[in-house]
């Protein structure tokens, strides 16, 4: 329901794919009537999959118009959050933690890997449009630093010249085992668990006297 006066936007030849368009449909359905609104970002996130992985201006006002806000309100949600791109990028998105973990293991390391690889600068996307590589802040995974995420998913425990493994895999259409890429379980320390390796059997009860033989009859 309108609040107040506003032109709709311009969404030119954007629009839902049916699938989406169901699934948009599904996520409003979570709130109550007159608050649908308040899936701008999955909806933005939405078009963003389905338009290459970046939201262009007739995206972002289509989700406005499919919200029945004004334009101006899904623009300020599409700059303002840092997962949503306002530019084309390559089919591989490359987001190389920068934060102080990752940065004390390597990530500058990282970032110049990716640099030197692609033959681009930071927010370019690489000539076969395959690629495209930014820095951000912390992505949660500080134990398993220096990490990159690549799309939807996490690369950890990398070196430079692990990076310019997976992408030259990646570039070949191949599998690359996502986490840590030294093989670490989870976030264990490396080289496996420190402590509680060697756990003694428990002590018996002193007043319980001897354990009962299981061969010996009662």
């Amino acid at each position: 329901m309108k609040t107040t006066s506003f032109p709709a936007g311009e969404s030119d030849d954007f629009a839902f794919t049916a699938e989406n368009d169901a699934r948009a449909k599904t996520i409003m359905a979570r709130y109550p009537e007159g608050r649908e609104s308040s899936a701008m970002i999955a909806l933005l996130d939405l078009a963003q999959r389905q338009n290459g992985g970046w939201l262009s201006v007739p995206a972002i006002e289509y989700v406005a118009n499919y919200l029945n806000v004004a334009p101006i309100r899904a623009h300020e949600v599409a700059s303002f959050y840092s997962m949503f791109n306002e530019k084309p990028v390559g089919k591989y998105f490359i987001q190389v933690c920068r934060t102080t973990p990752c940065w004390l293991r390597g990530s500058d390391g990282i970032t110049e890997a990716c640099k030197k690889k692609l033959g681009v600068g930071l927010r370019e996307v690489s000539e076969d449009g395959l690629f495209s590589v930014i820095e951000v802040e912390c992505l949660g995974a500080c134990a398993n630093a220096p990490m990159v995420q690549i799309n939807d998913h996490y690369y950890e425990d990398l070196t430079p010249e692990r990076m310019a493994e997976i992408i030259d895999a990646l570039r070949a259409g191949e599998e690359v085992a996502v986490g840590s890429q030294t093989g670490r379980l989870s976030s264990a320390p490396e080289g496996g668990p420190q402590t509680l390796v060697d756990v003694p059997a428990p002590a018996a009860d002193p007043g319980s006297g001897p354990a009962p033989n299981p061969g010996e009859a009662d």
